[in-house]
């Protein structure tokens, strides 16, 4: 594997929003080489003149313009102010030109739209907030709109929901490069969760009469503790105090999954981490993930990661501490 840094660049667009820019710039722009040699490199570029308007009164000046994008092999594009942004035309012939020697381009938030009129979204699965779904929809309509999920992944062009599905997609993107260990220690030092299951449902107003969103937060805090014992659906719903069909149709409204898609998820994401941090067996980490045998993980690798545990754990392994 080369030892060349990654390197992410995020324009500024006039306007944006702070927060989904500051997301990347803090993911992507620490110095985290202690988890990594080949972490991030981060330069940010204007998109106009050097000193580009945000939010509050204030001016950013980035040295670089859209040209630094020629180097990246990630591109982040932050929310950009709706409806009226207009990305101008360097930009989406730099995001363009770009994805076609092989760049990743991602978009968060409204960002999406900005891929959308670069054209990169054109018969593509994409996300974006909630709020804009049915906007995307209308403006460019080759684009398979799901507002649904928190962000979604096709490899080359990645699109996240809103706000703080910034953190989750950058999250992604580094538990992809760099091991589910890693996106951990980002997530620890950033005091957030390193993985939310479900999607923006739990998120979007609810209906008069539904049930407190935060409701259902003891039941999956108990179930992670026990995801090494053979759970059941209605042993969740028991404890949640709710029937089967009750507990179903709440944590779908809630969660925006399943209960049994959301637990194969924790369970997932366990045998990652024991996998990359520590020397247990794959027997040991099938048991305490709750995956079963180490053939049902192995299984349960191939559908879910294209991979093999072992493969998995020669990628991303870290010395157990």
């Amino acid at each position: 594997m080369s030892s060349a840094r990654i390197e992410v660049v995020v324009p500024v667009l006039e306007g944006c929003p702070l927060f989904e820019f500051a997301v990347p710039c803090g993911i992507f722009g620490q110095d985290r080489r202690d988890l990594s040699p080949r972490w991030y490199e981060l330069t940010v570029c204007h998109t106009g003149t050097q000193s580009q308007h945000l939010p509050g009164g204030l001016a950013l000046r980035a040295e670089q313009g859209v040209e630094a994008i020629g180097n990246a092999d990630l591109v982040v594009i932050p929310a950009c102010v709706m409806p009226s942004y207009q990305a101008p035309a360097e930009l989406l012939d730099a995001l363009r030109a770009a994805h076609a020697r092989g760049a990743r381009v991602a978009a968060l938030c409204s960002g999406a739209f900005v891929l959308a009129e670069a054209g990169l979204l054109d018969d593509r699965t994409a996300t974006t907030h909630w709020m804009y779904a049915d906007e995307l929809r209308r403006r460019h309509p080759r684009v398979r709109v799901d507002e649904h999920p928190l962000y979604i992944d096709e490899g080359d062009v990645l699109t996240s929901a809103g706000t703080a599905a910034s953190i989750d997609l950058c999250l992604h993107i580094v538990r992809g490069d760099f091991g589910a260990a890693a996106a951990a220690d980002v997530s620890r030092r950033m005091v957030i969760a390193p993985h939310r299951e479900g999607g923006q449902a739990q998120y979007i107003p609810p209906h008069p009469g539904r049930a407190d969103p935060g409701a259902l937060a003891p039941v999956l805090d108990w179930a992670r503790a026990r995801l090494d014992r053979p759970l059941t659906i209605a042993e969740l719903a028991v404890r949640a105090g709710m029937s089967n069909r009750t507990f179903g149709r709440r944590f779908a409204e809630q969660i925006g999954t399943t209960p049994l898609k959301w637990l194969n998820g924790q369970r997932l994401a366990r045998a990652r981490e024991l996998l990359e941090t520590t020397d247990l067996t794959i027997d040991v980490v099938a048991e305490r993930s709750g995956l079963g045998t180490a053939s049902g993980l192995r299984q349960y690798f191939q559908r879910e990661l294209a991979t093999t545990p072992a493969a998995y754990r020669r990628t991303f392994r870290r010395q157990a501490r």
